[in-house]
């Protein structure tokens, strides 16, 4: 037998050469003949305390209970909205997380595509664990839709295209390490910062770097929102109205976390799971567990921290007050009880969608955002999108498009784009349309906003969805 015969009767790779040299002494003492050598393997796997004694086996067995055994996944079964629509790697990856051993449930949303470990658009329930790679390097990436006391004529009106456009540019910063030399001030810097060693050593860098919008698809954005119908939630008749929308994280702080946790998750896992890579996870009994967990949630404070600096500072210069909004994250992990019993539901790249909980679920530059209204599906557990989707790779995609046509074209249709990168034109993200009628069962739609005047980070550089 080979090592690649063992390995499919679920022999693990640490534990290949011992069964191969119990084969081979077995060979010399002449006693192939006389058993039956994939049965046997597969006994010994199955039940390795039942073969320590064992004169020709006995190491094997032995070394098998060492390394932990051998893990027989089982994989908890899952729901996929819009799967016409999702590559079969992203599957794959969803079929790899569900077959965690704490795996309770999962889900994956329409606008899946693939990440690191979890798909992006993955939902992950699991008992008693976290995964830091399932909430992904971008902790408590997070939507934010202010509501403006401005008519949205305003954005039609040539005049004042330049207090728009300097609000956006003096607003926030884009890019891979961009910061502020002042620091802005919020009182989630007075939070504790000593939670865990990663946190409390980039605090002074979070502190810079507080309303900085990062790179990748993060925006921030002018446009319309049209009601068609007054929301008590928001307190809003029905209308059009100037909004801004924002897309951002936790910045470099949020991925030194993950990191930093992925690692030591990754040092722990017992060699029989040494397969499911950035898919190790840390009990929330132990240390370490904890201390992600409360990184965790404080990443989840600076996010919407970082968000709320952004608003304000953009309003301000645009000489308007907020009147309304709507926020939410979409790479969390949230204690939640489903069934009666109380599980942690990661949600990468997914948003939450509680019975009534509203969220904001973008397009792309040239196409709708939606405020939607959680329906309490059970089966998403309570989840929708957090967008179109990417349906091309950033490669790909700058081989294909070139901004600057795609630039003027957008401006043809009415939506000034400020700065941005050919890996995140409309052309590299599903029809959010057909995303949203791929879910109509999770969210209803509140309202649709369409931008206007936009702004990314121009220089090519990449951050995970």
């Amino acid at each position: 037998m080979n090592p690649r015969q063992l390995e499919k009767l679920g022999v693990p790779p640490a534990c290949v050469n011992a069964a191969l040299q119990a084969i081979q002494y077995a060979a010399k003492a002449d006693l192939l003949r006389s058993i039956d050598v994939k049965k046997t393997i597969r006994a010994i796997v199955e039940n390795p305390d039942d073969h320590t004694d064992d004169g020709i086996f006995g190491r094997f067995a032995r070394e098998l209970i060492d390394h932990g055994a051998v893990w027989t996944p089982h994989v908890v079964d899952f729901r996929t909205w819009g799967a016409a629509g999702i590559d079969e790697a992203a599957i794959a990856q969803m079929r790899q997380s569900c077959s965690l051993p704490q795996a309770v449930a999962g889900a994956l949303m329409p606008d899946a595509h693939v990440g690191y470990g979890l798909p992006i658009g993955g939902v992950l329930a699991l008992d008693g664990a976290v995964v830091p790679y399932a909430v992904g390097v971008d902790i408590a990436c997070r939507m934010k839709l202010s509501v403006l006391d401005m008519p949205a004529a305003a954005l039609d009106d040539d005049k004042q295209a330049v207090r728009f456009d300097e609000a956006l540019e003096k607003g926030t910063r884009f890019g891979v390490g961009s910061e502020y030399k002042r620091p802005l001030e919020h009182p989630v810097m007075d939070q504790d910062w000593t939670v865990s060693r990663v946190v409390r050593e980039n605090r002074d860098k979070a502190w810079r770097q507080l309303g900085t919008s990062g790179s990748g698809n993060h925006f921030v954005e002018f446009g319309v929102l049209t009601l068609d119908h007054d929301d008590a939630d928001l307190g809003l008749e029905a209308g059009r109205y100037v909004a801004l929308l924002s897309h951002s994280g936790s910045r470099g702080t949020g991925a030194a976390v993950c990191s930093v946790f992925s690692g030591i998750a990754r040092t722990k896992l017992p060699r029989k799971y040494e397969d499911v890579g950035r898919l190790a996870w840390l009990d929330l009994d132990t240390t370490e567990g904890r201390e992600y967990w409360d990184s965790m949630n404080l990443m989840g404070d600076y996010a919407a921290a970082n968000h709320d600096c952004i608003h304000r500072n953009v309003s301000k210069l645009l000489g308007t007050e907020i009147i309304a909004g709507v926020e939410n994250h979409h790479n969390f992990a949230w204690k939640e009880v489903h069934d009666g019993r109380e599980l942690i539901v990661h949600r990468k790249g997914a948003t939450p969608a509680a019975k009534g909980e509203l969220g904001v679920i973008p397009g792309s530059m040239a196409d709708p955002a939606f405020v939607v209204r959680g329906k309490g599906n059970a089966e998403s557990l309570n989840s929708a999108s957090h967008g179109a989707g990417r349906c091309m790779s950033r490669t790909a995609a700058r081989e294909k498009f070139n901004w600057r046509a795609t630039q003027n074209d957008l401006a043809k249709k009415g939506v000034r784009v400020l700065s941005a990168g050919a890996d995140e034109v409309p052309g590299v993200y599903k029809n959010i349309l057909d995303v949203m009628r791929e879910q109509s069962d999770l969210v209803d739609v509140v309202g649709r906003f369409d931008p206007r005047v936009v702004k990314m980070c121009g220089d090519g550089s990449r951050a995970e969805d």
